[in-house]
């Protein structure tokens, strides 16, 4: 926010030749002018910090929701294990993106690929960030390790889950990060020369560098290590491992529903910038017109999963149904500041769709992912980006991306096929970037023997073998607890 300039020297002639002393009144007035107008200025910096701050919260929020979606969706008998890992993605994570996942992603001045200052959040706070931007970010990051760690639970030797979280956060997702969000990133939509296509990359809040990112790196470690034990049988068919809570699966999908509404209208970083001044439309309309699209898309998914599952399978799922409103969330979260509410319900219509015919892929070729994580943030945000090349509006691009009057807009809504083409170079190249870091990585791990548990490990259960007992107490004697754990 701008200050208001008082000039003494402009002011004193008002008073007229019968004043006495006008200077040193016009000094008075326009001193206390300016004090004034000094803590507007401070009340805009201090609410719009307020702002992010509790976006910051709510996104961090959805880690416990990420838990107890972990929780309900994995046998009884790794429950502690995979609420460790969600544990250790915040902490582990914390760390290495403090020392240079930050850096990385948001180090400017820097070149288009990668930052290079705030290492360790030396020189902060700056004119450019406070702490706060830094607490969002970090919330981001652990997010896309959380969904990794959904793709390959139940198997998976804990030491890969600190070595792929901390290299995740801390180098893989902050580059992804740099290129699409940061001002000096080859691709980020808020440059002010040189736009890809003449538009950049409109992710608003990650659909591709979030959630994308997460699921790809799933992908691949669930890939190398292969399929649990008993998810197929000798004849390839497809077994039910069904999660032991479906309670702990809902719980997790409300608490990630409300950390969305950080995540998404969060992104704007700022709620006090009016569009024309004495208005009652704002950003802060913007704000709320994001949160809108986004219940919309989860909603209209969680419905389009429901019958359309009830026709395939006979029955009305509640597990298929809270992924369902998940992937309506992932695809929409691109585009959500820049689309009619009209156009979130063809989003999450089509993101149940995409989710489905994943989940059908992922039998065929006997690929195992407990959460359907690669699927869902994956699948559901490859379509996000492409669905915003399609749908974001002109008025709204303009609005959330002010500067470039000409810049294109979504196909459908006449605004060319420059934003689109922006759209499929991201999705190439997310792909291309996690494969050439996170594939090599699990590969690796698969080589030394650190990725996969054995197999006695395995049938036991990693609650016992691994972390000491169940999660739950069954009964009190411990001399059963081998046979508990066969039987879960």
């Amino acid at each position: 926010m701008a200050s208001s300039i008082c000039s003494a020297e402009q002011l004193a002639p008002l008073f007229g030749h019968n004043i006495t002393n006008a200077a040193a009144a016009a000094d008075y007035i326009c001193g206390q002018f300016s004090a004034v107008s000094d803590r507007f200025v401070d009340t805009s910096y201090a609410v719009d910090s307020t702002y992010i701050l509790f976006s910051a919260y709510l996104v961090f929020a959805m880690q416990l929701g990420f838990a107890m979606l972990c929780a309900g969706s994995v046998r009884a008998k790794n429950t502690m294990n995979i609420m460790l890992t969600n544990v250790l993605d915040a902490a582990a994570g914390g760390i290495f993106y403090y020392l240079f996942g930050f850096a990385f992603a948001f180090g400017a001045p820097s070149n288009g690929f990668i930052g290079k200052h705030f290492f360790g959040l030396n020189e902060m706070p700056s004119s450019l960030f406070d702490y706060s931007f830094f607490l969002y970010q970090w919330a981001f990051a652990i997010a896309a390790a959380g969904i990794t760690s959904g793709s390959i639970a139940e198997r998976t030797q804990f030491v890969a889950y600190l070595i792929y979280s901390s290299f995740l956060t801390g180098f893989v997702y902050p580059v992804v990060s740099h290129w699409f969000w940061s001002s000096d990133g080859w691709a980020s939509a808020g440059k002010t020369e040189n736009l890809l296509f003449g538009s950049g990359v409109i992710d608003f809040a990650g659909s591709g560098v979030v959630h994308m990112v997460g699921g790809i790196a799933g992908l691949y470690g669930a890939l190398i290590e292969g399929p649990r034990i008993g998810r197929f049988d000798h004849e390839g068919r497809a077994v039910a491992l069904r999660g032991h809570s479906a309670s702990l699966v809902v719980l997790g999908t409300f608490l990630l529903w409300f950390g969305w509404y950080g995540f998404n209208p969060g992104s704007f970083f700022k709620i006090l910038s009016p569009y024309k001044s004495g208005e009652y439309y704002g950003q802060w309309s913007a704000v709320g017109r994001t949160a809108v699209t986004t219940t919309l898309a989860g909603c209209t998914a969680a419905l389009t999963t429901l019958f359309v599952k009830r026709v395939i399978s006979g029955h009305w799922v509640v597990t298929d149904v809270c992924n369902g409103l998940l992937g309506g969330f992932a695809a929409i979260t691109s585009g959500c500041s820049v689309v009619e509410p009209w156009a979130a319900v063809i989003c999450g219509f089509v993101a149940a769709l995409v989710l489905i015919g994943c989940n059908k892929l992922a039998q065929k070729v006997k690929y195992d992912d407990p959460l359907e994580a690669a699927q869902l943030h994956g699948g559901c945000g490859a379509w996000g980006i492409i669905f915003t090349g399609l749908f974001a509006t002109k008025k709204y691009v303009n609005e959330v991306y002010p500067g470039q009057p000409s810049r294109p807009y979504g196909l459908f809504m006449g605004g060319g096929y420059g934003l689109l083409a922006a759209h499929i170079i991201q999705i190439v190249v997310i792909i291309g970037w996690v494969s050439l870091t996170m594939g090599p990585l699990f590969y690796i791990l698969h080589k030394l023997n650190l990725l996969r548990i054995s197999p006695d490990d395995e049938m036991s259960g990693m609650d016992l073998t691994r972390h000491g007992g169940f999660a739950y107490a069954y009964e009190d004697d411990p001399q059963n607890h081998t046979k508990m754990g066969e039987q879960i």
